[in-house]
């Protein structure tokens, strides 16, 4: 199983790329820092055509994927600041709020990406199929 690039879970979630054929754009707009566009998703992969809302509300369930990484990221930042710089708790605090204010857009997307990963697998063929 390939950890990085084309063919990886980690290149489709990072990139924002349909997980079955790597190539599609899942966000009309690649910047998750423009707000005003920042929920716009295509309904299909333009490349292979993967439905990309298989079913009605089915973003809810990336609520718990974006839950888990807030969690890692707490964690990550509260023992760097904490543990290893020695802060006081309300610099930690304040430090934690504004990297998730920061992080917030693109943890939202990471989220949607990755849940939709756990459902589709990567078909190298995908887009010959199309």
């Amino acid at each position: 199983m390939k950890l990085i690039g084309k063919g990886s879970k980690s290149y489709s979630i990072l990139a924002a790329k349909c997980p079955q054929c790597h190539e599609g754009e899942m966000f009309q707009n690649p910047n998750p820092y423009r707000l005003a566009s920042m929920f716009e998703m295509h309904t299909n992969c333009s490349v292979c055509g993967l439905d990309y809302e298989p079913e009605p509300n089915f973003y809810y369930g990336a609520m718990y994927v974006s839950y888990a990484y807030t969690v890692a990221l707490f964690v990550a930042v509260y023992v760097i600041f904490a543990v290893f710089m020695g802060w006081a708790m309300w610099p930690t605090v304040g430090a934690l709020a504004l990297i998730l204010v920061a992080l917030g857009p693109f943890l939202f997307r990471v989220a949607r990406v990755t849940y939709l990963n756990i459902f589709v697998r990567f078909d190298p063929n995908a887009v010959k199929k199309s």
